[in-house]
């Protein structure tokens, strides 16, 4: 495996909450390839405390924003400056909420207050994120910027609810700014299309079960975990990619290309859903083996 994919970059990650966020294994994985980075994320995130255990676990400082507020943006990017002495090389948005999609709301009621809430959250973030890092200068020449999608954007789940919408505005916003970015200072800017994931968000979807299941029938390479995404987010912010931008990236075991498999023919028609402990049994073993 190649070593200090990163040595000597800055960066700054967004969305850590806990030891199953996609933030928290970039992070991780950053802090191994020699990075030096801070983590943010919402001030009712940060009250659950882990972020500060992955702090010290990267020796990281933890600042607290809100990106749907200007103000705290432009003091995260000012304190990150401060704290890694410099601009950075590299953002992680991975970041997502859905008032409705919490309270259960069905796709054809929802609350179009929460709605809006969800596209600011979910996608209007990065724009603020970037508009603000253009307006500063905050990211060098060559730098890289990475969100975090998911296929609903393109395709209907029926209980991704407005989640779908949030993706498709975050993956046309990576393609804007990117063109924007790119003729400035050639930062790159992609997203990336994650599997289901079994993170504290992704398993508050409705169905999240059924859909695991299915997606881990239907790819040929089976399900990207967590860890998976964590290193292909490390080759992004890394020079092996300085070509690549305003891409939407699938990360997903080949799923996006699947019409349908022998596997979901043979027998996931008939499980509903039940092989989804079979599934993660085994990843856990894997996961020891791999350890």
């Amino acid at each position: 495996m190649i070593k200090n994919l990163l040595k000597g970059k800055k960066g700054v990650i967004l969305g850590a909450l806990d030891a199953n966020s996609i933030a928290w294994k970039v992070a991780e994985k950053a802090h191994q390839q020699g990075a030096t980075f801070v983590l943010s994320n919402a001030p009712i995130a940060l009250r659950k405390g882990d972020i500060f255990t992955l702090g010290k676990q990267t020796n990281s400082e933890v600042i607290s924003a809100d990106v749907t507020q200007v103000d705290d943006i432009e003091n995260l990017f000012q304190e990150s400056r401060n704290i890694l002495g410099g601009n950075i090389d590299f953002l992680l948005h991975s970041i997502g909420m859905s008032p409705n999609v919490r309270k259960g709301l069905r796709y054809t009621d929802l609350d179009y207050n929460y709605m809006m809430k969800t596209m600011d959250v979910s996608a209007i973030s990065l724009h603020k994120l970037l508009q603000v890092a253009y307006k500063m200068d905050v990211i060098n020449e060559w730098g890289s910027v990475i969100a975090l999608s998911y296929i609903a954007a393109q395709r209907t789940f029926s209980t991704y609810s407005d989640m779908a919408q949030a993706k498709a505005m975050l993956e046309s916003i990576c393609r804007s700014f990117g063109y924007h970015y790119g003729k400035k200072k050639k930062v790159r800017v992609n997203t990336i299309s994650q599997s289901p994931t079994i993170t504290t968000a992704g398993t508050g979807v409705g169905g999240f079960k059924s859909f695991y299941a299915y997606a881990q029938c239907m790819s040929p390479l089976g399900n990207a975990s967590s860890e998976d995404c964590a290193d292909y987010c490390i080759m992004m912010f890394s020079d092996l990619t300085q070509k690549v931008t305003m891409q939407n990236l699938f990360h997903d075991g080949g799923y996006s290309t699947m019409g349908i498999s022998e596997t979901l023919i043979q027998s996931c028609f008939t499980c509903q859903g039940e092989c989804f402990d079979d599934i993660i049994e085994r990843e856990r073993v894997m996961g020891k083996k791999k350890e």
